[in-house]
């Protein structure tokens, strides 16, 4: 007998849709940030790889959450394998994250770089991947920890995309 699907993600259709609508717009804003250093012409691929990319990346995670808890049909353990993938594909590319901001040479990180770009990202899908391991069990708690982690992410790329348009209107300012 297959496993019923999951009632409860009915009651975060609305959050999902207003954290998903916001990272979609979000995603677009950060493409903006992007024109406007490459006309100013600050920092170069090494750099968007450290910094710039994965903004988008995590705006894009949290618009896959969306879609993950609003797909139909989901059960505890289709819920629970979407996460987990999810979150070990995240922590996999904030370590990757980790080894191009030390690669890189045209900016030196300060700590709030490491805690903003490194640091809260790997918590974030840390968490993911723990509610995902959670989810075939425990599916209320780890909704909510699914909830959390969406928000961090949606927190740390607005974070990051404005650390960023200050830094290239702050660079624009010098030349």
């Amino acid at each position: 007998m297959p496993e019923p699907a999951l009632p409860l993600l009915t009651e975060w259709e609305s959050f999902y849709v207003i954290v998903g609508s916001s990272a979609a717009a979000l995603t677009g804003l950060q493409f903006v940030v992007v024109a406007l250093g490459a006309e100013a012409k600050v920092g170069g691929e090494a750099e968007m790889n450290a910094f710039g990319t994965p903004t988008v990346v995590h705006f894009c995670a949290v618009l896959l959450l969306a879609a993950i808890l609003s797909t139909p049909g989901q059960t505890p353990a289709s819920l629970s394998v979407c996460l987990v993938v999810s979150g070990l594909a995240g922590l996999a590319y904030a370590f990757q994250v980790l080894r191009l901001a030390r690669r890189q040479k045209g900016y030196t990180p300060v700590l709030s770089d490491w805690v903003w770009h490194v640091g809260l990202p790997v918590v974030a899908y840390a968490c993911l991947l723990a509610a995902g391991a959670a989810a075939a069990r425990h599916v209320t708690p780890a909704l909510y920890v699914v909830a959390a982690t969406a928000l961090l992410l949606l927190y740390v790329g607005i974070h990051n995309a404005w650390d960023a348009a200050v830094w290239i209107a702050h660079k624009r300012k010098e030349s």
